[in-house]
């Protein structure tokens, strides 16, 4: 393996040069390379605190992200969709956490287990409940907004709706910037 690839942790953190400016074992290597960045590290010296309030450049030029962000396979849910999904996962894990526990208890002999099992039970019908919310709450979505092929569709209807309303608001406009261009020497007095 190359020195470039395997680093110390020492070189790794970098030794302050002159004006507190911290460089990799890389970047020094680079600067051996190149006589151009030589004489520019050289002058970035000189300026000394000048520089200690800004970046070191050559620092951004070698900067490695340490992810990669790579674009959703999927997109993402509609907001009331998600609400109602998240509300789902919390109503399902407290569930689970509260059979846990009445079995615990039930398996210690404690008094608790009774009450536990009975709050499990209101718990696994608020889940199944919340299960449903998330199915149905998708489906209202997309009944409402999402393209949605089938004739009963009402998001068709919407958006026509929509579209009238924006045709009459633009017409409007054009209407009352033509008034203006005139002078209003087409209202109507109201004396």
């Amino acid at each position: 393996m190359g020195s470039d690839t395997v680093m110390g942790t020492a070189e790794r953190r970098g030794a302050p040069r002159a004006g507190g400016v911290q460089v990799t074992a890389h970047q020094e290597a680079t600067d051996r390379d190149d006589p151009a960045d030589e004489v520019e590290s050289t002058a970035r010296e000189a300026s000394g605190p000048a520089r200690e309030v800004g970046r070191d450049v050559r620092g951004q030029q070698h900067y490695r992200p340490l992810w990669v962000e790579e674009p959703a396979r999927r997109r993402r849910l509609p907001d009331p969709v998600r609400t109602a999904a998240v509300r789902s996962v919390l109503l399902i894990a407290l569930t689970l956490l509260q059979a846990m526990v009445a079995f615990l208890c039930t398996m210690a002999g404690s008094w608790l287990a009774f009450p536990m099992v009975i709050s499990s039970v209101v718990s696994t019908i608020a889940a199944t409940w919340g299960a449903l919310d998330v199915w149905v709450t998708r489906q209202v979505w997309n009944q409402r907004n999402g393209v949605v092929s089938m004739p009963s569709s009402t998001a068709r209807a919407l958006r026509r709706e929509r579209r009238r309303a924006r045709r009459q608001a633009r017409a409007a406009e054009r209407t009352q910037e033509r008034i203006r261009r005139r002078g209003g020497a087409g209202q109507l007095s109201h004396s």
